[in-house]
């Protein structure tokens, strides 16, 4: 382009920015602030990038430049992102209609909250250049160049593909993988920004490179052997030609489309350099989570922050779902993967929604910290007394006025006197600290 065309384009813009500024202004006034005016010619450039960059082809785009003009340009790039916004907001019906039932805050949150606040308040006119949402969710894969509308379009795309890969797992096994991922980190995976396409899989391939099926994200304490003994021999370059191989057996076991296989394959170099951390630094469950015994199990993380609580509603439907669930193992997934709250456990344990050895295995599950804190509740008068013996006595010769608190008491009797210890110390620490 010669620069009489770059400047009449320029002159043309100016011209588009003028007729623009009543509609802005309702009709009420011809001026603006400086800034109002910037944002606005933003956002005309916006829509015209939008219909330039549809046409594919650079030298298509100048050609329809000088021929159009800016305004006919500005005028179907408005239609292009009109359009975008149209498409926009049925995936996003579609990924309200198959989000998964999974307690991870930030994803639930996104797709209740953010995604709806951008669909109501996106200007095509004014603002087509604003993202104008706070997501909290993070994707396996970003990107952060795009604006607007464009942005929230793959960021929808890309979340409901990667919502439909989980989908594929049972989603029992995605919840015991949650549990299993906040134990083995220290924390609270309800909150945490974690990205749980990326955690399945992982899981998926790692169950491949152990000999087990790309459907299964389960890994067994052999398997993870397996995997340690196998990563810790292995270079960089050699980790990254078995997580490709492992990768290629999962998307034909799978027969993913063409689009998830690609998405596949952005993921792989990031998976790559964690295993070669990893198996550096000898902390390779943090990545590879494997299904040890319970008694290894850390912390839950009980929160005692009243936002945390479950509306009465809420903790309703969790008790039921609990109460309709016949396996006693699939009992206890489904208290640590949905309560967070201390207070809602503790209704929980008052509702009588467990019975007789379903109370030990949830307390199995617990970390001692819970424990001490369950404790301190339970033997509140021995303390009171200065002092309190976890033995038989506490079993044989003391009234409780709960079904669950007789269990607890049975449970600790019958741990290994190391943990009891432990208990009992932090017992102490916790009334040392108010």
């Amino acid at each position: 382009m010669t620069s009489r065309e770059v400047a009449q384009i320029q002159s043309d813009f100016m011209v588009v920015l003028q007729q623009l500024i009543p509609k802005y202004t309702r009709g009420e006034s011809t001026s603006i602030t400086t800034e109002a005016a910037e944002s606005l010619m933003t956002s005309i450039l916006y829509a015209a990038d939008a219909y330039l960059f549809s046409l594919v082809e650079p030298e298509r785009a100048v050609e329809e430049l000088k021929t159009l003009g800016a305004s006919l340009v500005y005028e179907r790039g408005v239609i292009v992102v009109a359009q975008c916004l149209e498409e926009t907001k049925q995936l996003y019906k579609e990924i309200r209609a198959t989000r998964l039932d999974v307690p991870i805050e930030a994803y639930q949150l996104t797709i209740e909250e953010a995604l709806p606040v951008f669909l109501r308040k996106y200007g095509v006119l004014f603002e087509a250049h604003n993202t104008m949402a706070s997501i909290d969710y993070p994707l396996a894969v970003d990107d952060m160049k795009l604006q607007g509308v464009f942005y929230m379009k793959q960021y929808m795309e890309r979340l409901k593909l990667e919502t439909d890969f989980c989908a594929g797992y049972d989603l029992d096994d995605l919840l015991d993988l949650l549990v299993h991922y906040g134990q083995e980190c220290r924390f609270d995976y309800r909150k945490e920004l974690l990205n749980l396409f990326e955690l399945v899989l992982n899981q998926a391939i790692f169950s491949v490179l152990s000999g087990g099926s790309a459907t299964s994200i389960r890994i067994s304490e052999g398997q993870f052997q397996q995997l340690d003994q196998r990563f810790r021999s292995c270079d960089k370059t050699q980790i990254r030609a078995a997580i490709s191989d492992a990768m290629i057996k999962l998307r034909q076991e799978l027969g993913l489309p063409p689009q998830t296989q690609e998405y596949l394959e952005w993921c792989l170099e990031d998976l790559v350099q964690r295993v070669a951390n990893a198996a550096k630094t000898n902390s390779l469950r943090a990545i590879i989570l494997s299904q040890r015994e319970v008694e290894e199990k850390k912390s839950i993380l009980l929160s005692y922050n009243v936002e945390d609580r479950m509306s009465d509603l809420q903790l309703r439907r969790v008790l039921h779902e609990i109460r309709m669930e016949e396996s006693p193992e699939n009992k206890v997934r489904i208290i640590l993967a949905r309560i967070r709250s201390f207070h809602d456990f503790l209704d929980l344990l008052d509702s009588d929604s467990l019975y007789g050895e379903e109370y030990n295995g949830l307390f199995h599950a617990f970390g001692e910290m819970e424990l001490a804190i369950l404790a301190k509740i339970v033997f509140s008068e021995e303390l009171r007394e200065g002092f309190v013996q976890i033995d038989a006595r506490l079993v044989e010769h003391k009234e409780y006025p709960r079904e669950w608190q007789q269990a607890f008491a049975h449970c600790l009797q019958g741990m290994e006197e190391e943990k009891v210890v432990a208990i009992r110390r932090l017992m102490d620490q916790i009334k040392d600290e108010g």
